[in-house]
């Protein structure tokens, strides 16, 4: 089960449910991937308004790596995130607003 306190968000792979969290380790990926010098960029690229798609599944890649799995991108590339696109997308600005503080 995902804590929502603890910056937790559950999602489900392949009919499977995992737990994504944004730890400090999973942040320092996230700027490597998207090409962030720092957590101030990272936020603002976030907060922008136009995420890729290969935003969202660096989100989620991150988030499942913070969580313990143990995976790569390319193993995400052939998985289906239940709900789709859309939930990828709804499930990654959720686990950014968790990992900045906010429990929703």
């Amino acid at each position: 089960m995902a804590n929502p306190r603890a910056g937790e968000v559950a999602v489900i792979l392949d009919g499977t449910r995992q737990v994504m969290k944004l730890t400090l380790g999973a942040l320092a990926e996230l700027e490597e991937a998207l090409g962030c010098d720092s957590l101030a960029a990272l936020v603002a690229r976030l907060e922008g308004g136009e995420v890729s798609a290969r935003d969202v599944l660096a989100l989620i890649v991150a988030g499942l790596r913070g969580g313990g799995w143990q995976g790569r991108t390319a193993d995400l590339m052939a998985v289906e995130i239940e709900g789709g696109p859309v939930e990828a997308a709804r499930l990654a600005a959720l686990l950014v607003a968790r990992a900045f503080g906010e429990a929703a």
